[in-house]
């Protein structure tokens, strides 16, 4: 029936064009037209949320590519150093890493490159994909290398942070030209002290804990995303932020939105892996860490207490 009336509505069409009853009308009708349209619609809805889910699916491997790339860089710097971090007393030691400034006595030439480590050029591997905005704040703090300052203070080292939304990054304005980075290291680790091991003075200057003998390295962080280019979490009562942007300046860096409730980190035995943002009080930040602490399940966290952005995603 329905196949009856579609010809017939052709044979008219085709004898009001002056055509034959067989032949088919020229180009398309305008219902034609829409229906095509309509279509093409349905699918770009469809697919653009794929699209964009794979999209970022590829920027947090590169991330974590990045990642290992610094492992193998700090890898070699421990093994050249009595396996140890470069450290000094407040803990900067991390940051001049991540700047790229050689850690040298020797090195006091303002003039000289700063930026490569191990000939790794820092700038390749120091923003993640997704840290895409960087806005500065009104404060601007100033980092400098402590009781090592001849080792590797070859200027002072000014940054500002930044929040930008979901995907922070910082800014360190000297020694020029200005740095942007997206990975902080956990500052217990370039300090003099830290996990309770006293640092060693050597002819390349301080040198922090002895890693060669810390347990349970895999859960030990080094390097991950971060708005600020370092923290330390020196109490696991500290409380999240209540913005996705950093308000406490020991730990909150790390606790950033940028891979969907995700952040990707380089732990000590040189694995990297994505954290639940959560997963942030379970890790050993420090010696005495309680890695079950009243943000944690095991401390008795309830969902109402988290920030409002943050009780959709995973416990721990």
């Amino acid at each position: 029936m329905i196949c009856r009336r579609v010809t017939a509505f052709r044979q008219r069409h085709a004898r009001l064009r002056g055509g034959s009853a067989g032949a088919n009308p020229a180009g398309f009708t305008l219902i034609e037209l829409l229906v095509v349209i309509a279509i093409i619609a349905l699918l770009m809805a469809i697919l653009v949320p794929t699209l964009s889910r794979v999209r970022k699916q590829a920027k947090a491997m590169v991330c974590r590519a990045k990642l290992r790339q610094w492992g193998a860089a700090l890898a070699i710097y421990m093994q050249d150093n009595e396996g140890r971090f470069p450290c000094n007393a407040g803990g900067s030691a991390g940051e001049w890493l991540l700047r790229g400034a050689l850690l040298s006595v020797t090195n006091t030439d303002p003039n000289v490159a700063q930026n490569s480590f191990y000939h790794f050029r820092t700038t390749d591997i120091i923003l993640c994909p997704m840290a895409t905005r960087s806005r500065p704040l009104d404060g601007v703090s100033a980092s400098s290398s402590g009781s090592a300052r001849t080792t590797f203070d070859i200027g002072p080292s000014v940054r500002r942070g930044t929040v930008g939304r979901e995907f922070p990054a910082w800014i360190m304005y000297r020694p020029a030209p200005l740095f942007v980075g997206s990975y902080g290291v956990n500052g217990e680790l370039f300090r003099i002290g830290g996990f309770g091991s006293p640092g060693a003075w050597t002819r390349r200057g301080w040198l922090g804990c002895d890693i060669l003998s810390l347990r349970g390295k895999s859960n030990i962080p080094v390097l991950l995303d971060s708005g600020a280019p370092s923290g330390t979490p020196f109490s696991a009562g500290i409380a999240p932020p209540f913005l996705t942007s950093f308000d406490a300046p020991l730990f909150m860096p790390f606790c950033v939105d940028r891979h969907d409730g995700y952040v990707n980190s380089l732990f000590l035995d040189w694995s990297v892996r994505r954290l639940g943002l959560k997963e942030l009080w379970k890790l050993q930040w420090t010696m005495d860490f309680d890695t079950n602490g009243p943000w944690t399940k095991a401390g008795g966290v309830t969902p109402e207490k988290w920030p409002r952005w943050m009780r959709k995603y995973k416990d721990y």
